[in-house]
């Protein structure tokens, strides 16, 4: 079930809402678009996902918003540059990242799950996840077992 949660970054600077579904099979709203994107979250062996441990859910704008600190907000853009991945300049924890993808039906927030503070244990324990092979750019199957995940 779709949920309003609040998060932040480590240190506090930054704040934002997001309206998100971490509840498991079968207890799930229905999704915010068309796709697999919106019907779990996420984890990516990608270099930046996997050294930054990003657990993520897809957001839309509408279903987004910084609540304070954007000025603390910084950017950092790597390979095709197409993902805002945002982190706090005080503290450095990525709460989420930013794109705008046609095949996901157009601008999305990444939300990592791990800044959500209102997110209970039983809610993260509980919630569905894809694993992503970024690493291969395979984002639709699960990383093959290679002994470093």
């Amino acid at each position: 079930m779709r949920k309003s949660y609040h998060g932040s970054c480590h240190c506090g600077a930054v704040h934002f809402s997001a309206n998100c579904d971490l509840a498991p099979e079968g207890e799930r709203s229905p999704p915010a678009r068309p796709g697999a994107w919106w019907a779990s979250t996420f984890r990516c062996n990608c270099s930046f996902c996997l050294k930054t441990r990003f657990w993520k859910v897809f957001v839309t704008p509408e279903d987004f918003s910084v609540l304070s600190g954007e000025e603390a907000l910084a950017e950092y853009r790597f390979g095709e540059r197409s993902i805002r991945h945002l982190f706090c300049k005080q503290c450095g924890v990525h709460p989420f990242a930013s794109a705008d993808y046609e095949i996901m039906g157009g601008p999305f927030y990444a939300v990592n799950i791990a800044c959500l503070d209102d997110a209970s244990d039983e809610e993260l324990a509980n919630a569905p996840i894809v694993y992503e092979d970024g690493r291969q750019d395979a984002w639709d199957g699960a990383p093959a077992v290679t002994g470093h995940l």
